[in-house]
C-alpha cells in the first residue's frame, strides 16, 4: 500500500483522493483552509454548475486551451460517471437550460457533503489548516511534503490540486505554479480568464445595470474574428458583463495586438438588414410626427435609446418624418453592428477560472503524472486546462483528479 499526499480539498483534489484510495492507497489529504470544497460554495452562483451534460463532441468544443491533452482524462471519468458518482454519494442531480448540471437543492453544500460522504467511506485522512510549501524530491522521484510550519510527510505519491489564482480568499493564491517550477516545470503564462471586460466608450458606462438577451456577440482582433456567441450580456460601471462576455474573455489571450481588439453586438439577430428596416419603416409610418426618441422605445430597452440614437448621429428631438434615408440606413448598421473598444480584462479577484499554468507537455496525458518528476501529478486548474461556463471546468477539475489518483501505480 502507497502513501499518497493530495495537496489541496477542491473539485481536484477530493475526486483524485477518491479514486487513489478506491486504488488501495493509504490517502492524506492536505488543505490550508478551515474546509473542503470553498470554492464549490459559490460556483453557479452558490448553487454549484458540477458539470454540463451534453455529449462527448460538445464537451470538447467547450475546452479552450489543449482540448486534446483532456481526451484520456474524461474517458477515465465522463461527465455521465461524475453524475452517476454524485447520485450514488447521496446527491440527487437535475439538468437546466444549456445542459448544466446542478444539485436538486440548488445547494452547493450538498456537493461537498457527498464527496465528504464518499472521502470519510474510502477511508481517506483529512488534514485542516494545513498548508504545504514544498513537495520534496531525490533522484527524480517524489519523497514527500514540506509544510508551512517546518514539519514533513513522507508520500510515495504527491497529486498537486492547489488550484489557480481566481477567487483568492477560496486559498487558489498560485502555490501550485511555485511548487511546479522549482521541480523543473516550465508555468504558462497565468492570465485571468471568464472574467468582466473594461470597455473604452464613455456611453457603456451610461448603461450600467441593463441586460440583453438573446444578442449575438461577435470579439475581433483587428479583421480577424476571434469569438462569437449568442445569449445574455451585461452592462456594468466599468464595461461589460455576463455569460457572453465572460466566455469572450478566455479569448483574449489570443489577440496580440491588444489596441485593436473590439466587441460588436447584434441586437437583433433574428432579423435580416432587409427585415430590420422592413420593420422601421413601418414603425416611422405610424408615427409620423413624434419624436424619434419617443419611437424607438418599442425596439430598443428604454436606457439603450438614447445610446442608439447618439451612436447613429441623430437628434432625439428630431421628428420621424424628418429622418432621412441615411440616418435610416446608419440606425440600422449599428443596431446590427453596435462597436466597442476593448481596453482590457478586470483582474484575478473577478475571474471565475484562471488561464495558464503547468505546461501540458511536461505532464503525461495518459495519466497525469509529471515528466520531470515520477511520483508527481497534477490535477485541475493548477494544469493550463480552461473551458467555458457551463460546467466544463468543474468536469476537468474531476476528471483530471478522477486519471491522477486512479492511475497512482
Amino acid at each position: 500500500m502507497s502513501r499518497v499526499i493530495v495537496i489541496g480539498g477542491g473539485a481536484a483534489g477530493m475526486m483524485a483522493a477518491v479514486a487513489a484510495a478506491e486504488n488501495g492507497h493509504h490517502v492524506l489529504l492536505l488543505e490550508k483552509n478551515e474546509k473542503l470544497g470553498k470554492k464549490l460554495y459559490i460556483t453557479g452562483k452558490g448553487r454549484c454548475n458540477v458539470t454540463n451534460a451534453c455529449e462527448r463532441d460538445k464537451f470538447f468544443e467547450n475546452i479552450v486551451s489543449n482540448p486534446k491533452f483532456l481526451y484520456s482524462a474524461f474517458y477515465a471519468c465522463d461527465n455521465m460517471g461524475l453524475i452517476e458518482i454524485i447520485k450514488d454519494a447521496g446527491c440527487p442531480l437535475k439538468v437546466e437550460r444549456g445542459e448544466r448540471v446542478f444539485p436538486v437543492s440548488d445547494h452547493a453544500s450538498d456537493i461537498t457533503a457527498a464527496l465528504q460522504r464518499l472521502l470519510k467511506e474510502k477511508g481517506v485522512q483529512i488534514r485542516l489548516h494545513t498548508t504545504v510549501r514544498d513537495v520534496m524530491a531525490a533522484d527524480g522521484q517524489v519523497t514527500g511534503v514540506r509544510l508551512a510550519d517546518g514539519s514533513t510527510l513522507e508520500a510515495d505519491a504527491v497529486v498537486t490540486a492547489t488550484g489557480g489564482l481566481s477567487y483568492q480568499t477560496t486559498g487558489s493564491t498560485g502555490d501550485g505554479y511555485r511548487m511546479a517550477q522549482m521541480l523543473g516545470h516550465t508555468i504558462k503564462d497565468c492570465v485571468p480568464a471568464l472574467v468582466p471586460v473594461e470597455i473604452e466608450e464613455a456611453w457603456c458606462r451610461s448603461l450600467q445595470g441593463l441586460s440583453l438577451k438573446n444578442v449575438t456577440l461577435t470579439m475581433t482582433c483587428g479583421k480577424k474574428q476571434i469569438y462569437q456567441g449568442f445569449g445574455e450580456m451585461l452592462f456594468t460601471h466599468f464595461g461589460v458583463s455576463g455569460p457572453l462576455v465572460l466566455s469572450a474573455s478566455s479569448y483574449y489571450d489570443r489577440c496580440k495586438e491588444r489596441e485593436d481588439i473590439r466587441f460588436t453586438i447584434d441586437l437583433k439577430p433574428a432579423l435580416s438588414v432587409e427585415q430590420l428596416d422592413k420593420r422601421l419603416l413601418r414603425e416611422f409610418e405610424e408615427n409620423r410626427n413624434r419624436q424619434i426618441k419617443n419611437v424607438l422605445g418599442s425596439l430598443y430597452p428604454a436606457k439603450l435609446v438614447p445610446v442608439m440614437i447618439m451612436v447613429s448621429g441623430m437628434d432625439g428631438e428630431q421628428r420621424v418624418n424628418e429622418v432621412t434615408r441615411e440616418q435610416r440606413q446608419q440606425l440600422i448598421e449599428v443596431t446590427k453592428r453596435l462597436s466597442m473598444r476593448v481596453k482590457g480584462l478586470r483582474g484575478f479577484d473577478e475571474a471565475v477560472i484562471t488561464q495558464g499554468g503547468v505546461k501540458v507537455k511536461e505532464i503525461n496525458p495518459s495519466t497525469m503524472e509529471s515528466k520531470c518528476v515520477k511520483g508527481l501529478y497534477f490535477a485541475g486548474e493548477v494544469l493550463d486546462v480552461d473551458a467555458l461556463t457551463g460546467g466544463f471546468n468543474l468536469q476537468i477539475a474531476w476528471s483530471t483528479g478522477y486519471l491522477a489518483g486512479k492511475s497512482i501505480p
